[in-house]
């Protein structure tokens, strides 16, 4: 039997994130895992806790518990629930997932729980059996600081239930063994409605095992169809018509503040972990960052935005938050700091070969660090190469930043598209009319091109020592003879008098 005749077989690998707000808040806050921290939610002074980690637990801290119930404990860190981070961790896990398999799926759950699932059917010789991907996906998702709870099956929903139970290891269920699997555990794993649990649970109904053991015909007799459905559940025979989401690419990071942030070396304090975090998801695609945007949103209103571009991407973390620190000294914000938004563009890392008797050059990163402190000194306008204007006035110049051109194709660039000159050799005489200064047309193989618009004279050559000072203008001509135009350039020859076209605009 050839590889096209096999029949892939169904692999599905459910990833569950406990106390998804916590993780999602202390992703970004360094060091505050190592204490007992609590996400609060709702108005004051009606607060509850949401989530928290697992040192609260430990004390003694549940779900729903008051802000006055929480006074009674110390050492307790206590932070407000912050929906756009939470945005933010979910497109970054169905990004990562992304990686592993196109076909990703976001579970309902909880408010205090996230459930993707990855369809990893006929990926075996790329991502190895179950527990060597099972093992990679954990592993990309503990670079990006989150704890998660793996289960893997041939149906998708039995996967599903196990994920939330499975603490301590990875559960995988071999085929045909769904229901076994589910047998133990309790009903709630099937997350049902609240009138179902009650219903079951009168009936005298603790684990899935004893929902399985009930008659199908007296399932659905007393609940209907949805009867069905919970027996098929019980049983891990229930099929999925799975919806995939497109996971989008971003490498955006944000983080809010519950007071105003002042001190500059407080600042660098979040922007390390936002910059790690960057280029974790970069390095999992063999990405650099090309340019990094900061956006602070500032107390009273508005927006302080910079943007630093290294010669060629780079993945140098120390490299990235110098550049980043020393822009800061040069235009620091007006006003303190409520939110901070990291934004990157990706790039290719480069790559350069050079002979063996050729001495290495220095970094262009090295040079960026450099600018970089030689305009914290001196100011940002008085850095890069001077180019001149087109004037006449003495300080007829300005600065601009040295720039490496870029090959990447990741990094977006507008570029424009010459115009080709082609010369004409020899050179065709015509016959032009004029009125006063202004050329109004032209004879070219006996026919009369009326100019439409004409750009000139220029004066190209001449001799200081000669009395007639110039003797060649040009003229950038469109003339239109019928359908036809063209776009030429006719010089005149003041010491001969004629009138030639030199060359066409293609």
């Amino acid at each position: 039997m050839g590889i096209n005749d096999q029949v892939a077989e169904a692999l599905y690998i459910s990833i569950f994130v406990p106390e998804f707000p916590a993780q999602a808040l202390l992703r970004l806050r360094p060091g505050t895992e190592r204490s007992a921290v609590v996400v609060l939610s709702g108005d004051p002074p009606f607060e509850q806790v949401c989530s928290a980690n697992a040192l609260a637990f430990r004390l003694g801290v549940t779900h729903d518990m008051t802000r006055a119930e929480l006074d009674v404990f110390t050492d307790l860190t206590i932070l407000r629930r912050s929906e756009s981070e939470e945005r933010a961790a979910r497109a970054i896990l169905v990004e990562a997932a992304g990686a592993f398999t196109p076909r990703v799926e976001v579970q309902s759950s909880t408010s205090a729980a996230f459930m993707v699932v990855l369809d990893m059917s006929g990926t075996s010789r790329i991502s190895g059996p179950a527990e060597q991907a099972m093992s990679s996906i954990a592993r990309a998702m503990t670079s990006l600081r989150f704890f998660v709870q793996c289960a893997a099956s041939a149906n998708l929903n039995t996967a599903v239930c196990l994920a939330p139970v499975a603490c301590t290891v990875p559960h995988i269920v071999p085929p045909g063994k769904e229901a076994e699997s589910l047998r133990e555990l309790p009903l709630s794993v099937l997350r049902l409605t609240g009138q179902q649990a009650e219903t079951l649970t009168q009936w005298g109904l603790r684990t899935v095992g004893d929902l399985a053991a009930l008659s199908e015909v007296d399932l659905v007799v007393r609940l209907g169809s949805e009867g069905k459905r919970l027996h098929l559940l019980s049983h891990g025979k229930h099929p999925h018509f799975m919806l995939p989401e497109e996971p989008a690419f971003e490498l955006k990071e944000y983080l809010t503040f519950d007071s105003p942030l002042d001190l500059l070396d407080s600042l660098l304090f979040v922007l390390g972990p936002m910059l790690d975090q960057l280029l974790a998801r970069a390095q999992n695609r063999s990405l650099a960052l090309a340019t990094v945007t900061m956006a602070f949103g500032l107390d009273g209103g508005g927006e302080h935005r910079r943007t630093i571009k290294p010669a060629l991407p780079t993945a140098q973390r120390e490299v990235l938050l110098k550049l980043l620190q020393l822009d800061l000294h040069v235009r620091s914000p007006s006003a303190g700091i409520l939110s901070v938004t990291l934004l990157a563009e990706p790039g290719h890392r480069s790559t350069v070969q050079t002979g063996f008797f050729s001495r290495s050059m220095p970094e262009p990163v090295c040079l960026d660090v450099t600018l970089a402190r030689v305009a914290a000194l001196v100011g940002e306008e008085r850095v890069g190469c001077a180019r001149l204007l087109d004037t006449h006035r003495p300080d007829g110049f300005v600065m601009e930043r040295f720039v490496v051109p870029s090959k990447d194709p990741c990094v977006r660039t507008n570029t424009q598209q010459g115009v080709a000159l082609r010369r004409c050799r020899p050179f065709i005489a015509i016959t032009v009319r004029q009125e006063g200064q202004r050329v109004t047309a032209f004879f070219l193989h006996g026919r009369q091109y009326a100019v439409q618009a004409a750009y000139g004279p220029w004066r190209r050559s001449g001799e200081w020592w000669s009395s007639e000072v110039w003797s060649r203008e040009e003229w950038d001509v469109s003339a239109t003879a019928g359908d036809r135009t063209l776009l030429c350039l006719l010089t005149h020859d003041l010491l001969r008098h004629d009138w030639q076209i030199e060359a066409f605009y293609d």
